[in-house]
């Protein structure tokens, strides 16, 4: 059978996930903006779906607009709290996502300055350095709760807690958070999630933004959510999210627990079956519960991944997002990485559906494809 260790690219739907969005793409196809019973029943999915998500981040349901996913929601935090600012500085860090990292880009070319916050050696946000970059009064600052390639968890509280003191909005990519560890809107106005992390459907996800927040739309038209989000709510969806978020506020800490130690008991196979396998995600208390991003010296990434994938084990080489194979990852080099270690880092991701015993597995069918793989390159490469 094979072994699924990319639940951060995307998560199997599940069941109960499913079964709730049914009767949406059946019977009830109403559009949640008609008056008739049909419409008006689609408009109460909605609105309970909006206090099922509100639920997972601690917010307020009227404070939840509802995206086309992740991708989207960062968009426009990020474009549509610039341009409805007078400020035109942006804030944010070396190892962002490349949906923030593009919205960024397109300001930039539009005139708009950019500041990146330092990092440490393990991807965390050097505290220190941001309030000088605050000074500038930049009209957003967006950082990551949680890094998509290595796992790194930023002090998101003491972020927001220093954003609060300057009076500078604070955007928060929670993605790959959400869901996975508990995580709260205090101090944010801004944050993103997507419900395919988490065992929804793909093509939904959401913004919080906090009352008060001004947000120039990026899609414009019949003035659904609240004028922010132009266009008919996918209401199937929705509905799929809102389950997905509502089994996550009860299973997070359980699947924590779990994702942790089959994580550690991961590492510590590869740690000691592979010679020269390089943790490049930082230790437990500063990493996502599921996350484990290693380098094998002498072992071109891509190769690796390929292998793994005609064994039935399937990894990444990073962000799934990322475009153009055999790139080095902006975030092993912002972290210290050269750049033929940024090329090899491998993304394993676990999630609810792995077992131990498939985690052993996964250790043998590695290191048996790390010696294919070296002996096929040859082990001068990276003191292999």
């Amino acid at each position: 059978m094979p072994i699924y260790c990319d639940h951060n690219a995307s998560t199997p739907l599940r069941p109960e996930v499913l079964e709730a969005m049914l009767p949406f793409m059946r019977g009830e196809y109403g559009n949640a903006s008609s008056v008739h019973a049909l419409g008006s029943r689609a408009r109460c999915a909605v609105e309970d779906a909006r206090a099922e998500v509100a639920a997972l981040v601690g917010a307020q349901p009227a404070e939840v607009i509802f995206t086309s996913g992740g991708t989207e929601s960062n968009n426009l935090a990020i474009q549509g709290m610039a341009r409805a600012s007078t400020q035109r500085t942006i804030v944010s860090t070396p190892i962002e996502h490349a949906s923030v990292r593009e919205a960024i880009a397109t300001l930039r070319r539009d005139g708009y300055a950019t500041r990146e916050v330092p990092i440490d050696a393990a991807g965390r946000v050097v505290l220190s350095a941001l309030p000088s970059l605050l000074d500038e009064r930049p009209a957003v600052v967006s950082i990551g709760w949680a890094n998509n390639e290595i796992g790194t968890l930023q002090p998101i509280e003491d972020i927001g807690r220093l954003c609060q003191a300057y009076s500078v909005p604070l955007h928060v990519d929670a993605v790959q958070a959400a869901g996975k560890i508990p995580v709260h809107v205090r101090g944010v106005e801004l944050l993103s999630v997507s419900a395919h992390k988490i065992g929804g459907p793909k093509g939904v996800g959401a913004l919080f933004v906090r009352r008060g927040t001004a947000l120039r739309p990026l899609l414009v038209g019949g003035g659904q959510e609240r004028g922010l989000r132009a266009g008919t709510e996918n209401v199937a969806a929705i509905v799929g999210m809102a389950a997905a978020c509502r089994l996550a506020v009860v299973e997070i800490h359980a699947f924590g627990e779990a994702c942790a130690a089959l994580r550690e008991h991961l590492w510590n196979g590869l740690a000691a079956t592979i010679p020269g396998a390089r943790r490049n995600s930082p230790g437990s208390a500063e990493c996502l519960p599921n996350t484990l991003n290693v380098t094998f010296a002498g072992v071109r990434g891509e190769a690796l991944v390929a292998a793994l994938d005609l064994e039935g084990v399937a990894v990444s080489g990073g962000s799934a997002c990322a475009g153009g194979a055999g790139e080095p990852s902006h975030v092993l080099m912002g972290i210290g990485r050269s750049v033929e270690e940024a090329r090899d880092g491998v993304r394993f991701s676990l999630g609810r559906t792995n077992r131990r015993e498939e985690i052993e597995r996964v250790v043998c069918i590695t290191a048996a494809c790390v010696r294919r793989t070296r002996s096929t390159e040859g082990c001068g490469r990276n003191g292999g």
